[in-house]
């Protein structure tokens, strides 16, 4: 196998693991699965802050592992953790993820702003669809 295939392959597989761990938290979030969110369980108020990146989560993961709408979803997703580093883990630590606990969030936001650019990988509904297009527009 060539190495810009592995490349595309080796990309997919990081970006369905990363879609799952994401979805998982926001599975915690938004049906309160796996032990649900907060010291007590449940899921956030779907009007706070908690709801809506529980919501983001839960949604954005489910597209991540498809690849379906990878870029964008991606680029949204790399903000939500960036606002999620600065507004919940700098206040409770300072500046350093080693001080703030946000070590998980700052993984997030790098890898999905590097899908932002590289784009889903092969195995991906994104990329069943440009090849479908590319078919189309040849025949």
């Amino acid at each position: 196998m060539n190495q810009p295939k592995l490349l595309s392959i080796t990309q997919s597989v990081m970006r369905i693991a990363i879609g799952f761990l994401f979805w998982s938290h926001g599975a915690q979030k938004f049906l309160g699965w796996f032990g649900g969110s907060g010291p007590d369980g449940g899921s956030a108020e779907l009007a706070s802050a908690l709801g809506i990146a529980g919501v983001l989560e839960f949604s954005g993961g489910l597209l991540m592992m498809a690849g379906f709408l990878t870029r964008p979803v991606a680029f949204i997703l790399s903000g939500e953790m960036a606002v999620a580093y600065f507004w919940r883990h700098v206040p409770q630590g300072g500046f350093w993820p080693w001080d703030n606990g946000g070590e998980r969030a700052a993984l997030f936001c790098f890898v999905f702003l590097f899908l932002s650019v590289a784009g889903a990988g092969a195995l991906s509904v994104d990329a069943w669809r440009r090849r479908r297009a590319q078919r189309v527009t040849a025949a």
